[in-house]
């Protein structure tokens, strides 16, 4: 068990094409991640990493591929729209690594995300990580390794010390979350402490 991301996840990568999203991309994969599509406008139809098909739009690419979640590569400016445009393919999970989005974009971003079924971690956030499973962000996987301790924080850099300090000790970790520091964000601090509660395999967690 985890949370949020497992080996069932199907990602799609919204600004696939880019310099980041490309290479970000890359890592994902040789983690073992299902990443199904990426999405570019303009360049659908391209592919990435040799078998990553691209689409012009979300909706096309979880139709045709099945995803199950998002990760926003996209710039600041235009990252609100590709939250927008993810929550109404009906997405259960987006991740936005994106920094920095406006404050009045977010809050925006916030009310509508309220009404949907959508989950949001970020933005400028790490991302999410089960260890051998799925890594859906930023986080680097070798600092990983599975066990039973919930890791969630704020600061991505943090995240990465606090789970390697784990790993290096022995203490091995059921998911491993960053929510980022903005204002304004998706899940916070009480969302992900629910969820390691209803994990079976999560029986301590690091905040």
């Amino acid at each position: 068990m985890a949370i949020l991301v497992d080996k069932n996840t199907r990602v799609l990568v919204q600004g696939i094409t880019g310099r980041e999203g490309r290479f970000q991309t890359r890592l994902m994969v040789e983690y073992g991640t299902q990443v199904v599509a990426g999405i570019t406008p303009g360049k659908g139809g391209e592919w990435v990493e040799g078998n990553i098909p691209v689409f012009d739009t979300v909706r096309e690419a979880v139709k045709a591929t099945g995803a199950n979640t998002s990760i926003i590569y996209v710039p600041g400016p235009g990252a609100a729209d590709a939250i927008y445009e993810a929550i109404d393919a009906g997405l259960p999970l987006i991740v936005c690594i994106s920094d920095p989005i406006p404050l009045q974009d977010m809050m925006r971003v916030r009310q509508y995300l309220d009404r949907s079924k959508s989950k949001l971690i970020g933005p400028n956030c790490p991302g999410a990580l089960t260890p051998n499973q799925a890594k859906v962000g930023i986080i680097p996987g070798y600092v990983t390794i599975p066990g039973h301790v919930g890791v969630v924080s704020r600061s991505g850099t943090l995240t990465y010390e606090v789970v390697n300090a784990l790993t290096q000790r022995g203490i091995g970790q059921s998911t491993c979350v960053g929510i980022g520091g903005d204002p304004v964000k998706g899940i916070n601090f009480i969302d992900v402490l629910s969820m390691f509660e209803d994990d079976p395999e999560t029986e301590k967690i690091v905040m």
